[in-house]
Parts: structure tokens; sequence; C-alpha cells
């Protein structure tokens, strides 16, 4: 069974996958950095000449690759929940886990990152992070098999809720 962290950017998922990979001795696969290495752009490369539609494409082929893998802490981008044949693809062998955060600590986490292009181009940094959050909400607590919020908690103590989690089950 892998452990799929879903959430928006800035909740912490790429920091808690690496502890929980480490912990568990399972592989982490980040979704984004895979289509990076396997593409060899950066996604706001990938969105600016492509497209997020083809962004998403690209997140269901990374989905189907990592189907019939097992014992991986998987890292998803942001928005792969946009997409329902994603998080179905990923159910099939997957506990998802839908890591939370506040918009002030959200904007606090991601305010230098130039990695991940603007979602919708034309609003504010603190409008775009609250419009989407609005609009993903609904498709993460869909997804979600459990819920954590990182707001007050450390990268380990989240793991050790994972893991309390996974280990009652």
């Amino acid at each position: 069974m892998n452990i799929v962290l879903i959430g928006y950017r800035g909740t912490g998922k790429s920091t808690v996958a690496k502890i929980l990979a480490q912990r568990l001795d399972r592989k982490v696969v980040s979704t984004d950095a895979e289509i990076v290495k396997e593409t060899g752009h950066s996604i706001p490369h990938i969105v600016e000449q492509f497209g997020w539609d083809h962004f998403r494409e690209l997140e269901t082929q990374m989905c189907q690759k990592l189907k019939n893998q097992d014992n991986l802490v998987i890292d998803t981008g942001g928005g792969l929940i946009l997409k329902e044949e994603n998080v179905n693809i990923l159910k099939v062998n997957g506990t998802f886990f839908w890591l939370t955060a506040e918009v002030p600590t959200i904007m606090k986490r991601i305010s230098g990152d130039t990695q991940r292009p603007s979602l919708s181009g034309t609003k504010t940094f603190v409008e775009e992070i609250e419009n989407i959050l609005k609009d993903r909400t609904p498709k993460y607590q869909t997804a979600a098999d459990h819920v954590i919020s990182t707001d007050h908690n450390s990268p380990d103590q989240i793991v050790d809720t994972i893991l309390s989690l996974i280990s009652a089950k």
C-alpha cells in the first residue's frame, strides 16, 4: 500500500514525504519532480509553453506509471486532485493523507517559490491562494482518507500522526 500526500503547495508534503519515507524505509516519489526529470523542463516552462491542461495530462501519465508500484510515499503536486482520474488511479493502491494549512501559513512557506507559476495569472498572491483553496477544498475532501493540519505541528509530529493512522488499520 502506498501513502499518498495531497494538499495545496506549502502544506508540507515534500518535507513530510522525505521524513516518512526515511522512517518507513520506503522510496519517496514526487510527481512534480518526476515530471520535470522526464520532460527535462521546469514546471513553469511546461505551463508557459504548453499550458496547464498539458501539465495535468503529464500528471495523469505519472499516476499511471505509479499505479502498480507498492510501498511508496507519493508526494503529489497540489493540483493532481483536479482530475478525478488521477485520484482513482492512485486510490487503487494508496491511502490519501490531505495535509492542510491556513492561508497565512501557506503564504509564509511559499512566498519565495519561483518553481511554480501563477495558477490564476490575474490575482494578488493572497487572493490566488484563497480562491484556489476554495475551488480545490471539495476535491481534497473527496480524495482524502485522513486530514492532517500542518499549521502548528512539526514535520516529525505530522509523520508520527500518519504512522499512527496507518498502524491503526
